[in-house]
């Protein structure tokens, strides 16, 4: 049996919009990363992955799910993304909105002949596969949009590895803030969230820029192409840094490597191997 591996991130650059403080960011992202790998030791990386990323939607400190960011039209648009090594099918919602977990909305597209929905279309398909309506908005982020205060990024993620060399990631997202409506953020994308039987990846940061970067999904390429997984993020951050595009990244590959790396302030993160727990 191989050694569980679990690392989730609670978004990237400054803390900008958050209701807390640094150290109750550090303790949240602590707080799931060790009740998740308990359940990692017991469960696959799938269920561990939605357990985790819903953790993070529930939990208002994060940009996902409940506390997500308003748009310039007041509403609340939120996207999710899921993938696995087992199934190598990547599913998304984008822009869905009154839902509680968007990321359960996303995971439950995978036996869909389409597996990526927007817009009023993937409110109303939640609603029909019967997941209820939720209201996201809080008085934080009410305030925010009405003092005018925006933001460049904010997402929540997860990738896991099993005991059985099984891989998953999930990533989910309310916004930046004050964006036009219609946005697609990279979290519903190959570029900011990617799982194949080499590596996960989630990406953090700002969507245009890791879309242009195309990130999650090359690096699970390279290392297919032979690349060891510190030596794929360190080609994919050199890049950036040339192109002076901002984001951070957490991944694992098959053989257990963890790699967290960022071209930003920071990127807020936990990670556990069943030893030794890593925080920002």
């Amino acid at each position: 049996m191989n050694k569980p591996k679990l690392v989730i991130h609670g978004g990237a650059g400054s803390l900008e919009g958050n209701l807390y403080n640094y150290s109750n960011v550090r303790n949240s992202l602590k707080e799931i990363c060790f009740s998740l790998y308990g359940e990692l030791q017991k469960k696959n990386s799938i269920e561990t992955v939605l357990s985790g990323v819903c953790a993070l939607e529930d939990n208002p400190l994060f940009n996902a799910g409940t506390g997500s960011k308003l748009q310039n039209d007041g509403q609340i648009r939120m996207s999710a993304s899921f993938m696995d090594s087992l199934k190598n099918n990547f599913s998304s919602v984008i822009n869905i909105q009154n839902v509680k977990n968007p990321i359960l909305v996303a995971y439950s597209l995978q036996n869909n002949k389409y597996t990526n929905i927007s817009g009023r279309l993937a409110t109303e398909y939640a609603r029909k596969s019967g997941f209820k309506s939720h209201n996201p908005y809080t008085t934080k982020r009410i305030t925010e949009y009405q003092n005018n205060i925006k933001g460049q990024k904010g997402t929540v993620g997860v990738v896991a590895l099993d005991k059985y060399k099984n891989l998953a990631s999930g990533t989910s997202t309310g916004g930046i803030g004050g964006e036009l409506p219609g946005r697609v953020s990279d979290s519903a994308t190959i570029a900011g969230n990617y799982a194949n039987k080499y590596a996960g990846v989630s990406v953090t940061g700002i969507g245009e820029h890791i879309i242009n970067a195309g990130v999650a999904v090359k690096i699970c390429t390279y290392l297919e192409l032979g690349m060891d997984l510190k030596s794929a993020v360190k080609k994919i951050i050199q890049n950036a840094k040339k192109n002076n595009y901002k984001f951070g990244l957490i991944s694992i590959s098959k053989d257990g490597d963890i790699v967290v790396d960022k071209t930003t302030d920071e990127i807020f993160y936990a990670s556990y191997d069943g030893i030794k727990l890593n925080l920002f």
